[in-house]
């Protein structure tokens, strides 16, 4: 049963390897998407060199506002997502045993962690409109 367990735990930690792996890839090129947009904007000025200022506002404010919404909803949907699973994942505590009371304190930490997150996104559409 040990060699199963080892398999079984070896699997899963490959997983979540690969999965860690595949967000930071996602991050990547969201962080590319946000340098070209951070160009795009420094080129806006362009207008407004050639005269037209009122296209270069009404093209910030819409780029701005786009940003904004498509974010505000990723992050509450997120949101949305993780707090309706807390329940299940603070269910998910190490039961007492051997190795429970070392993983005890790590899995209070990753969910405080967590929920520090949650806390932080509530509060953000609030503090995006003020």
């Amino acid at each position: 049963m040990p060699d199963a367990q080892a398999a079984t735990q070896a699997a899963v930690a490959n997983e979540v390897q690969e999965t860690r792996r595949r967000i930071a890839t996602h991050l990547a090129a969201l962080h590319h998407l946000n340098l070209a947009l951070a160009q795009d904007s420094r080129n806006l000025k362009s207008f407004t060199t050639m005269g037209h200022p009122l296209a270069e506002i009404e093209i910030a404010a819409e780029m701005l506002e786009q940003y904004m919404t498509s974010t505000e909803a990723f992050l509450e949907n997120m949101r949305g997502r993780f707090e309706a699973r807390l329940g299940l994942l603070r269910r998910g505590e190490p039961r007492a045993g051997t190795d429970a009371e070392i993983a005890h304190g790590g899995f209070w930490l990753a969910y405080s962690r967590l929920s520090v997150a949650l806390r932080r996104l509530g509060g953000q559409g609030s503090a995006a409109l003020s």
